[in-house]
């Protein structure tokens, strides 16, 4: 396990999740952030900054298993790694490091597409540090 997100919800049944599409020779590990990656409701694994998140991959998805759906946990609380410094109530976005996050200052959220916000951090993180974020997908 890299630095895929780690589910705070007490378990699966209570995640907000929703099916979106992958490709079947596609490998998602469980945890992996999900961005959008084409038209209709088709995600790929997040692996750079200014991505459009989808959701949190729910389990496995093996490469070339016959598999077109994956659940994506789109509200809740999960545990993210910070590519860099985040502050307390900071919205966040997807970073340039796979299923990393980088949070978005109050103060430059006016010039921030709204459509790279993954959700609000719930803690204050230093680089490398995991930390509570609330999902505001879906």
């Amino acid at each position: 396990m890299a630095s895929e997100a780690q589910f705070l919800n007490r378990s699966l049944e209570e995640l907000d999740v929703r099916q979106v599409t992958v490709a079947d020779g596609t490998g998602i590990a469980k945890g992996a952030l999900l961005i959008l990656s084409s038209d209709p409701n088709t995600a790929t694994a997040h692996s750079a900054q200014l991505q459009v998140p989808i959701g949190i991959a729910t389990s496995e998805k093996v490469a070339s298993d016959g598999a077109t759906v994956l659940g994506a946990m789109v509200r809740g609380d999960v545990d993210m790694v910070a590519q860099a410094a985040i502050t307390l109530g900071d919205l966040v976005m997807p970073g340039g490091v796979a299923n990393q996050v980088i949070g978005i200052p109050a103060s430059t959220l006016s010039g921030t597409d709204l459509r790279f916000i993954l959700g609000r951090c719930m803690e204050t993180a230093s680089a490398g540090e995991r930390v509570r974020i609330r999902l505001m997908l879906g």
